[in-house]
């Protein structure tokens, strides 16, 4: 009797919700990838550095790993893939045409995330030794964690709520927050 009565109490076919909409997914795919970039910026980092410098590295790499994990765990729920078809599709047009032309960011083309560095800036990272490494080291990452504010701005801004809304809003305030330590110690 119990089958015969279960199609009347529970419909066949429930359309699941969505977990995330287009912007989520869209943010946490492009900033698992500008996150990527920035690991990548402290394994290229002279060993040798500044302890202080060396310091704010870990704690960078720290931080963007567990972020990492979270977009990638949301990706995963959401049956999105770990990275964008069309990079930057999400955000809109003026906030990037505004960050791109901002003098700590060179020219890019469109679709580019905002402060990522070169595979020459990269080389050269990976080069540099001593106070020379401290310094570009600083210099790029600086300009890469102010592209992810910039992209973490806009995901606060388009959307409504919700823990890719948080999570947008954290990233906010630890990168300005490294962003200041870094402005210090630059000069």
């Amino acid at each position: 009797m119990g089958a015969a009565l279960r199609p009347l109490l529970l419909p066949e076919h429930v359309a699941p919700s969505r977990v995330l909409d287009d912007t989520e997914i869209g943010f946490a795919q492009d900033m698992t990838a500008h996150h990527q970039q920035a690991i990548l910026m402290v394994a290229r980092l002279d060993p040798h550095a500044d302890p202080g410098v060396l310091q704010l590295a870990r704690q960078i790499d720290q931080t963007q790993r567990v972020e990492i994990g979270t977009m990638l765990g949301w990706l995963r729920l959401a049956n999105a893939a770990p990275t964008a078809a069309h990079p930057m599709a999400w955000m809109h047009d003026d906030t990037l045409a505004a960050h791109h032309h901002s003098a700590s960011t060179p020219a890019t083309t469109p679709d580019a995330m905002p402060g990522l560095a070169t595979m020459a800036e990269l080389d050269q990272l990976s080069a540099a030794r001593g106070r020379d490494a401290e310094i570009l080291f600083l210099q790029l990452m600086y300009r890469h964690h102010q592209g992810g504010i910039t992209m973490a701005r806009a995901a606060d801004h388009e959307i409504a709520s919700g823990p890719v809304k948080e999570t947008a809003r954290s990233m906010i305030v630890s990168q300005s927050q490294e962003c200041g330590l870094m402005a210090i110690m630059l000069s």
